[in-house]
């Protein structure tokens, strides 16, 4: 089973900053919420972990799993270039879900979706029907739910979107549809 947990709250998250690869530090609620879901999740034993380079990923995954966590680049959240750190990023009208898009230079989707295939067909090939933790972002979760499961029939990908200290599970058995 893999476990895709999204970091816990930053002062970012809060003030509705765009993030992207700014190296922000979870704040005391997202440190608390982090412990919450280590609680939820103590009756898992994790054979292995995965992490964002990024540290409000590496602390919510340490506060997780005890054992060595694996820092992996290809699961860093999206560069939202010049949106980084502004809180009017939703007024610039950039179209997320565009593949052509990279006003601001934000990073292409193709170029999103490559890093995440190698990262999840790597996993899926060297650790079949184990139980895997892998600690992200938002972003980079909700394009993990595509490339398994697809695009949501009505196209409205917020659903994907998971709150801080949320996860999902994927199934060993499911075939992903990939991008």
């Amino acid at each position: 089973m893999i476990y895709i947990v999204r970091h816990g709250q930053t002062n970012w998250n809060l003030l509705g900053k765009c993030q992207g690869w700014v190296d922000i530090e979870l704040n005391e609620t997202g440190i608390k919420q982090a412990e919450e879901l280590a609680q939820k999740l103590a009756h898992v034993k994790f054979d292995i972990c995965f992490a964002s380079p990024l540290q409000r990923a590496i602390k919510t995954a340490q506060t997780i799993y005890k054992g060595k966590i694996f820092v992996d680049d290809r699961i860093i959240e999206r560069d939202n270039g010049e949106l980084s750190g502004r809180t009017d990023w939703r007024e610039q009208g950039v179209d997320f879900n565009d593949p052509n898009e990279n006003r601001f230079n934000i990073e292409t989707l193709p170029v999103l979706q490559r890093r995440l295939s190698s990262f999840w067909n790597e996993i899926l090939t060297q650790y079949p029907h184990k139980n895997i933790l892998v600690v992200t972002h938002a972003g980079t979760a909700m394009w993990s739910q595509v490339y398994f499961y697809g695009f949501p029939k009505d196209n409205d990908l917020s659903q994907y979107k998971l709150k801080n200290c949320e996860f999902l599970t994927i199934d060993d058995n499911i075939k992903p549809i990939g991008f």
